[in-house]
């Protein structure tokens, strides 16, 4: 039965099938640790937690359902539980206490009753249902786009390398393109199949999932009649920054783009720029701003360059004709949002944890870059830089030798480089020869057996990505409620959700009223309090039924 079991009937019932589910039953309990986190619950609801039901069935017969494993999946993410095995610095009777059972499931059960959940592969269409509620919500019209590299360390797997920016190597992992708003909430995350480049994926995933399922619907009427208006706009960092490319978003699918402008080598004059203010989050900035347009292929792309004190001139272009350059820099700017998304759910989600250790085999029909081609590739590009630097050491001695007195020893040193220049050359044509040998591209059969690349389990990575995202708009939506006569409010907004969700309190339910109290204990400061105190009422207003029940969450403060 496990250390904490007390339910003993029902756990022998679930033991011969017989227990359709988890039985949720609180008792009356005193200084419940971590107990905080029930004060998330309606910000959970809100943000769609419980949608899977439209999608997910029920799970095989046993003790805990598929209710009590989603749930309790949330509560760990907010209490910074990251995976099944942290679970053994936790009491699982205390913990059981907040999940109106005797105990929760250790690592070994979690993971078994997760697996029937991913059988059912149904996440893609709970994260778009989710995706759609939100923009709907947010009536949001702009949406960014951002790889994040999951590096894998195991050797299981045979994934293609990627650049880690953060370790300044190239490390095998999985690439997740993730679609946020502006202030950084995340919408859905789609993972590369192998080494997709950020508008590879645009094309094939992200676009057809917007147009067809998520983006707000314009009708035809309005587009017809004003050409210039976009479905949506996008916004990216200069890894997809194509003319041609924003070329075909908009004459194909009618998206307008935003991103930064490749390989700017000339300076504007000063008189073109004038100088705007703009307030970015409370913050009323100045800018100096400029604009001009560019015809490229019968587009019309609008470029605008940003000064800094320093003279610097950044460059941002756009196909979006409707929007003022004010606007254009203030979403541009806001792409800073995405990395703060991605550095805090890396520090407190862990959003590179696996789930499931295992092993997916890819299309044998899908098309990847060669390695013999990519290696080969390598050589020459080196053999390339060494062939540079001689010829400018050349140059150099060459100079050298015409001003001043022959010397023999600067002859004998020009007739080697000159013969090692000569070898490398050879050497460069012998790879290019060998190069045209190679396709770029081949499909997956065609590798070496033991080079193959496969995947890691993409549903269950996918699944678990899915309650982060919900957690993380759940704590962000708590957190803005709370701290919304602070003057600090995003500085100072998540650490006092944090202090909340790790705060002990009493559970205490009434069956004959079916309600369940939730009595808080007192935060640090008097000034930490106030704000507890005021969004109690604001919770006790959704009258919230926890889960599986019909007991009515009713919030307080221990100390009123």
């Amino acid at each position: 039965m496990g250390i904490g079991a007390t339910r003993i009937e029902e756990r022998a019932a679930a033991a011969h099938h017989k227990l359709e589910q988890t039985p949720i039953r609180f008792e009356c309990c005193k200084t419940v640790s971590n107990a905080g986190v029930l004060f998330l619950l309606p910000a959970l609801y809100a943000q769609g937690l419980f949608k899977y039901k439209n999608h997910f069935k029920a799970l095989s017969p046993g003790y805990y359902d598929i209710d009590f494993i989603i749930l309790f999946l949330a509560f760990m993410y907010l209490l910074r539980i990251k995976n099944p095995e942290q679970l053994k610095n936790y009491g699982t009777g205390e913990f059981g206490k907040i999940m109106g059972s005797d105990r929760v499931p250790v690592d070994k059960t979690l993971r078994k009753k997760t697996y029937q959940i991913f059988e059912q592969k149904k996440s893609e269409e709970w994260l778009i249902d989710n995706a759609k509620g939100w923009v709907e919500e947010e009536e949001n019209n702009f949406y960014y786009i951002d790889g994040h590299i999951q590096p894998y360390h195991g050797d299981k797997a045979v994934l293609g390398k990627k650049h880690v920016a953060g370790a300044k190597l190239c490390l095998p992992g999985t690439c997740q393109f993730w679609v946020n708003n502006s202030q950084g909430m995340p919408y859905f995350v789609v993972t590369g199949e192998v080494n997709e480049k950020l508008h590879e994926m645009i094309l094939k995933e992200i676009i057809p999932k917007l147009e067809n399922k998520i983006a707000l619907n314009i009708s035809l009427e309005i587009l017809n009649t004003d050409p210039d208006l976009p479905l949506f706009t996008m916004v990216f960092d200069r890894e997809a920054s194509f003319f041609s490319f924003f070329k075909e978003l908009w004459e194909k699918h009618r998206v307008a783009v935003i991103t930064y402008k490749k390989s700017v080598k000339d300076k504007w004059n000063e008189e073109d720029f004038a100088t705007y203010e703009i307030e970015i989050e409370g913050n009323k900035v100045k800018m100096e701003l400029a604009e001009k347009i560019i015809d490229f292929e019968r587009i019309t792309i609008r470029e605008i360059r940003k000064k800094t004190d320093t003279g610097h001139q950044t460059s941002l272009v756009t196909t979006n004709k409707k929007l003022d350059k004010l606007i254009i820099a203030h979403y541009m700017f806001a792409r800073w949002s995405q990395e703060n998304f991605f550095k805090y759910m890396s520090e407190n989600y862990d959003i590179d944890k696996l789930f499931l250790y295992a092993i997916e085999q890819i299309d044998s029909d899908f098309k990847v870059v060669n390695p013999l081609y990519s290696n080969l590739s390598n050589k020459i590009k080196k053999i390339r830089e060494k062939i540079t630097r001689i010829e400018s050491e050349l140059y150099v001695l060459i100079e050298k030798n015409l001003k001043e007195t022959l010397d023999n020893t600067n002859h004998d040193k020009q007739i080697k480089m000159c013969e090692e220049k000569d070898r490398l050359v050879e050497q460069e044509e012998n790879l290019m020869a060998e190069r045209k040998t190679q396709h770029y591209k081949i499909a997956i059969k065609d590798m070496p057996e033991d080079k193959r690349y496969n995947k890691l389990h993409t549903e269950s990575k996918l699944f678990t990505n899915i309650i982060k995202i919900i957690c993380y708009r759940a704590e962000t939506a708590f957190g803005q409620a709370l701290t919304v006569n602070y003057k600090r409010k995003e500085d100072e907004m998540r650490m006092l959700v944090k202090n909340i969700i790790t705060t002990s309190a009493d559970i205490i339910p009434d069956y004959q009223n079916n309600t369940l109290t939730i009595s808080l204990y007192s935060l640090s400061t008097p000034r930490d309090n106030q704000p507890v105190r005021q969004i109690c009422e604001l919770l006790n207003d959704t009258e919230t039924i926890y889960p599986s029940t019909d007991l009515r969450l009713i919030y307080k403060f221990a100390t009123d």
